[in-house]
């Protein structure tokens, strides 16, 4: 993991100051080496690995939602978006690219730190703003799940091996890769792929076949 004097290092892209210090009060407190960049290009810039960016939405720079997540992914750096949420045009953008999570800048000190450490761990940040900008996002095609795929999918999107999906369901591990196969096959062909167990988690928030948005 990259990391600072044995804490992680994270970029923060934001460009408010005051807020930007808030932020570095907020996770230096839980263990965080928190670097600020007004834009996703200066902090490229910096060289090096982060183990985190944190994106605000809105930057003075002009850049767009879409855009900053692709170069810092291209970069290998996961993203999590940490916003004011006054847009629902940007929140839909940010839900609809590769990020891990949506979190409020207004929700409680510990949540932010939790949702900072499992986006680090490589884990869906599910929160309760990522839900709604995906329930009001018409961009999102139905793959037409069965009701079994449907099943399938929220034990195994959940964290479960197929073995235990398997087994809770009365069929056979093969049987639930077949399953997983024709349910990523679904997605893809309606421009929702899901290569990865991550992406499948994604797909299965998308459409509400998990319930961790309390």
């Amino acid at each position: 993991m990259a990391s600072v004097g044995g804490m992680p290092r994270v970029g923060l892209i934001e460009d408010h100051r005051l807020v930007a210090l808030g932020v570095i009060e907020v996770l230096g407190g839980g263990g965080f080496h928190v670097e600020v960049a007004a834009t996703v290009r200066d902090l490229l810039d910096r060289g090096g690995e982060f183990a985190l960016a944190i994106l605000d939405l809105r930057l003075a720079d002009g850049s767009s939602v879409s855009d900053n997540v692709s170069a810092l992914r291209a970069a290998g750096i996961p993203v999590l978006v940490l916003t004011s949420g006054e847009s629902a045009d940007l929140v839909r953008e940010a839900a609809r690219s590769d990020v891990l999570g949506i979190v409020r800048k207004s929700r409680p000190e510990g949540e932010i730190r939790a949702a900072v450490s499992d986006a680090i761990a490589g884990k869906p940040v599910a929160s309760v703003d990522w839900a709604a900008a995906l329930d009001a996002d018409p961009q999102l095609a139905d793959a037409g799940l069965s009701p079994r795929e449907r099943e399938v999918l929220a034990l195994y999107a959940a964290g479960e091996k197929a073995q235990a999906v398997a087994a809770e369901m009365g069929i056979s591990t093969p049987t639930v890769a077949n399953y997983i196969t024709r349910i990523r096959h679904k997605y893809a062909a309606v421009g929702r792929p899901a290569p990865t167990k991550v992406d499948l988690y994604r797909r299965a928030a998308e459409d509400r076949l998990l319930s961790p948005w309390e």
